[in-house]
């Protein structure tokens, strides 16, 4: 029932395909640069059919002969929040209190080396009214973020009526000749291994317009197979920012490099820098096109610097045919400022998730998975000895919005407020799949700076959600059921409250 042409960067099929390699039924590859193109997706086709979907999706390589043609499949979705805003790793779509409407569907084109899918997506949020925290602004910027509305654009509610976006979606043209990859794209992309916290750059909020270039795939260097893409994009802002520089457009550019050896299967390292800027006013100079790579140390030094850089190391380790796999990301979100800051606070807005992941194959052709993540961005015990303790994915000075797009935090849901985790048991059957988990997110908190003469009392604002999903094949129609109970303990440092969030999607495969 199609499938191959909806392997998009930390979507449903690549998620399930990741556990088919650390059993060994997909080949070896790098998982760090994130999405993969339909030639790479050809090595990461299950080697047989011994697996629970294999008569469900098509998920076999394809000869690069002629033209072939590919649907994105419509797919439908309404989701539901009881009483607050609640949802993350959901692409553009912003979920507010009441119900949310999506949709998408699209085309996948390819003939040799040139491949295009164009996968726009639609959504309405009823966006009911909920109390607000009050952040000293009014007007529109009442509804900006309670505790930094001028350092971060992520709006607690995107105005009092309606809100609706048409997005691209995960929609890319690239061209791989040899080595050689490039291409434009408006697709998520996810750089690291994380499943749901990554550090830079991952499916929550919608991807945004670049252009990229870099290896179609790892370069066999002897001794090291080496990986890399550079992008060069377009970031957008919401109605709620207060930023007016070259109208709240930002300049992104950004690097992921990855390393990986026939000498040690199943190891990839991983370094990655990405930064933002206004909009250069008169355009991009050729400056702006490698600044991702110079050293800004001076200008930072000197208090000149315009932009906001995000750096992050990760590595992966899938033991092979194992059906293991252990990963972690450290990163950082802004410079230090000399050597002396460097020693002093070695850990200044620093932050990591680890994780692991462990599939184990039962009777009736089943996967029974364990998956656990841990994110910790929370100031340091160093960090007291500042004046503003930092937050990550914040920035104090030019440009205000923060690591965003459109609102939305471009990396980890958990990382604004300081960290989350999740534990989860995924069942494959060729029915479908369950899934129950358990997901903490720490949306914010205050009083590092506090004496401990002087208390405070709900010092942090935390979410905790028990839920189960339902995934069942029915015909041609793939249903997605998902209940959720969301407890929020000091929701605005005050009174705990609770959430129902509900998701009902519909897929339906045109052949």
């Amino acid at each position: 029932m199609g499938g191959r042409s909806e392997i998009f960067a930390g979507g449903e099929l690549e998620n399930y395909l990741r556990y088919l390699q650390t059993l060994g039924e997909v080949a070896p590859y790098p998982w760090g640069v994130r999405a993969f193109s339909p030639a790479e997706l050809d090595g990461l086709m299950p080697r047989d059919t011994l697996h629970p979907w294999a008569a469900r999706y098509d998920l076999t390589p394809r000869a690069a002969k002629g033209i072939s043609v590919d649907w994105v499949a419509p797919t439908a979705s309404v989701r539901y929040n009881s009483t607050f805003p609640y949802g993350y790793n959901d692409g553009p779509i912003w979920a507010g209190r009441g119900l949310t409407l999506a949709a998408q569907a699209g085309v996948a084109l390819r003939w040799g080396s040139l491949s295009l899918t164009l996968a726009p997506m639609a959504f309405a949020a009823q966006n009911a009214g909920f109390p607000l925290m009050p952040n000293g602004e009014t007007g529109r910027l009442a509804y900006a973020d309670g505790l930094s509305p001028d350092k971060i654009d992520q709006p607690q509610r995107f105005g009092d009526g309606v809100y609706a976006r048409l997005d691209p979606g995960q929609s890319t043209a690239r061209f791989d000749w040899g080595a050689l990859a490039v291409g434009v794209t408006t697709a998520n992309q996810y750089w690291g291994p994380a499943t749901d916290f990554p550090i830079i750059l991952g499916n929550n909020a919608a991807g945004f317009p670049q252009v990229f270039a870099g290896t179609s795939h790892p370069l066999d260097l002897w001794l090291l197979r080496l990986h890399v893409r550079m992008l060069w994009g377009r970031l957008g802002q919401s109605a709620f920012s207060p930023e007016t520089a070259s109208a709240g457009v930002r300049y992104a550019t950004g690097i992921n490099l990855n390393l990986s050896s026939r000498w040690l299967p199943g190891l990839e390292l991983g370094l990655t820098r990405f930064s933002h800027q206004p909009w250069p006013v008169g355009g991009l100079l050729d400056a702006d096109l490698l600044k991702v790579l110079r050293y800004q140390g001076a200008l930072n030094a000197s208090l000149k610097g315009n932009d906001y850089q995000l750096a992050s190391a990760y590595f992966r380790w899938v033991l092979p045919r194992s059906g293991f796999e252990v990963y972690g990301e450290y990163g950082r979100e802004d410079y230090n400022m000399n050597l002396r800051d460097i020693i002093e606070e070695p850990d200044h807005d620093g932050g990591y998730t680890i994780g692991f992941r462990k599939v184990m194959r039962r009777a009736g052709n089943r996967l029974l998975t364990v998956r656990a993540e841990l994110q910790n961005t929370q100031g340091s015990v160093l960090a007291q000895g500042r004046a503003t303790p930092p937050t990550f994915y914040t920035h104090v000075g030019v440009p205000t919005q923060g690591h965003t797009q459109f609102g939305q935090v471009l990396g980890s849901p958990a990382g604004l407020g300081g960290g989350g985790s999740v534990v989860a048991v995924d069942s494959y059957s060729p029915t479908g799949r369950w899934t129950f988990s358990w997901t903490r997110i720490l949306q914010a908190q205050r009083g590092l700076n506090q004496q401990p003469s002087q208390p405070l009392s709900r010092p942090l604002d935390v979410q905790h959600e028990l839920a189960v999903e339902r995934l069942v094949f029915l015909g041609r129609y793939d249903v997605l059921a998902h209940v959720g109970g969301v407890y929020e303990f000091n929701r605005y440092f005050q009174h705990d409250a609770f959430n129902l969030n509900v998701i009902l999607s519909v897929r339906y495969a045109l052949r």
